[in-house]
């Protein structure tokens, strides 16, 4: 590119800002283009314009099943704000590569937020998001620890051309059938989670096994079952029945009851949050974990795990095998910066929910100072196809396709021995991203326009 070349961008990129900044985009000439959008597509839903701040929206579970995910996720929320305004240590800002943001706000301007109770319901999360982006002005919304209510806010994001930086959605479906242009997953999914399984139920298990499941009965259930059972029975294992159970069920015993004489003798618990903790205790209580079938010690497999379900779940937890996005005691710089801010600031490390939703604000930040605007399409494309490292799990891309992250996944293990409350979980094996990939078409992804 010659110098003159250089020159003209860099004045196409400054009255973009200053229309944006000013609000006079109407009059403007139609050659002032950049990635085929025209000056006057530059008036957007809730731009700050001149505004000294910029708001967030943080929408997550304060009450319902998955209530303890949510309290972590508002925690961290609270911290990357911190963090980006220049406040604290800093975190993963001192460990991000690549790194635009400056610890000074974005783009010069200091971010608050407002929050939300998504109630782990769909209709409660889309009103509220709602309420943030109408009513509040939010320029992004985060969070959610269901994959159904993040399916359901990130289409409703789509519909008002605001951008969507999911929190805990571990369906296949979000980033893949109900994937938007909008919306963007830093969270693994639930083919992911069989991947990284298989190879290591096949080493402990054996592949003469028959497995018994209990499954959430909403997008992210329905897609763990059908991904840890096509990994199982690739393995040579047989399916004996799949059963769906309620969200917030509580008393799981009429489930577990029918596992005892069905010739099972592996139980795979599609459950999350305090399901999981219920099912999974109820299930040790019903002598399951002491049983033999077939000739085989019974086992019990929870193909997500979470510290959280595990601090709940107790003793119950010791020994059984699942995946998780990140652990605390993971030891790359990135990791253990977080977990010094985190725990300086909470007193306890965080969470995998945590570590997500706050990783999803700093890349929401720092795609917005890249692209030098607020303006969702530009951001939008800041992010896709954006390789990072520094953050946990290694080297990790949001793939443009589909805007799915790609890292390292973890098998771990309930620790037999722990040290501690918050020692719950072995990291058993680093899965490499390899492992775990697969095409963008594989569940249907067709993102739509950058402009709505």
């Amino acid at each position: 590119m010659t110098k003159k070349d250089n020159s003209t961008n860099s004045s196409r990129r400054g009255f973009l800002k200053a229309s944006a900044a000013t609000g006079v985009v109407a009059s403007a000439p139609m050659f002032f283009v950049k990635d085929g959008y025209a000056a006057s597509d530059m008036n957007f839903r809730n731009n700050p314009g001149n505004a000294k701040s910029i708001k967030l929206g943080f929408n997550v579970p304060q009450t319902g099943a998955y209530a303890d995910e949510g309290a972590d996720e508002l925690r961290a929320f609270k911290l990357a704000v911190k963090h980006l305004n220049g406040e604290g240590d800093g975190g993963m800002l001192n460990t991000m590569k690549p790194l635009s943001l400056k610890g000074n706000g974005v783009l010069g301007k200091k971010v608050e937020y407002v929050t939300g109770d998504t109630q782990t319901k769909s209709d409660a999360a889309r009103a509220s998001a709602k309420r943030m982006i109408e009513k509040d002005g939010v320029l992004m919304i985060s969070g959610g620890s269901s994959s159904g209510v993040a399916i359901a806010v990130q289409g409703l994001c789509q519909e008002m051309g605001v951008i969507f930086m999911a929190g805990l959605t571990h369906s296949n479906d979000t980033t893949g059938k109900d994937c938007r242009r909008y919306g963007f997953r830093h969270f693994f999914n639930a083919y992911m989670s069989g991947r990284a399984l298989g190879p290591v139920l096949k080493k402990e298990y054996g592949t003469d096994r028959k497995a018994y499941h209990l499954t959430a009965d909403y997008t992210w259930g329905w897609t763990q079952e059908e991904s840890i059972k096509q990994t199982t029975e690739e393995l040579g294992w047989k399916t004996v029945a799949t059963v769906r159970t309620p969200v917030g069920a509580g008393d799981f015993s009429q489930y577990i009851t029918p596992v005892l004489n069905s010739g099972a003798d592996v139980l795979i618990l599609n459950h999350y949050g305090k399901d999981m903790i219920n099912s999974l205790t109820q299930a040790v209580q019903f002598g399951l974990k002491d049983k033999m079938v077939n000739g085989k010690k019974f086992e019990i497999v929870v193909p997500l795990f979470s510290r959280l379900m595990a601090q709940g779940a107790g003793d119950a937890i010791k020994g059984i095998l699942g995946t998780t996005n990140w652990n605390w005691q993971l030891k790359d710089a990135g990791s253990q910066a977080f977990v010094k801010s985190f725990g300086a600031e909470y007193g306890f490390p965080p969470s995998q929910a945590a570590h997500t939703c706050y990783v999803q604000t700093l890349l929401y930040a720092d795609a917005c100072q890249r692209a030098g605007t607020f303006y969702p399409p530009e951001v939008i494309k800041a992010l896709e196809g954006f390789k990072f490292d520094g953050m946990g799990n290694g080297p990790t891309e949001y793939r443009a396709e589909d805007h799915q992250c790609f890292k390292d996944v973890l098998v771990v293990r309930g620790n037999p021995n722990p040290t501690s409350q918050f020692d719950l979980l072995q990291v058993e094996q680093v899965v490499p991203r390899k492992q775990v990939e697969y095409p963008p078409t594989q569940f249907g992804c067709k993102l739509g326009p950058y402009k709505v």
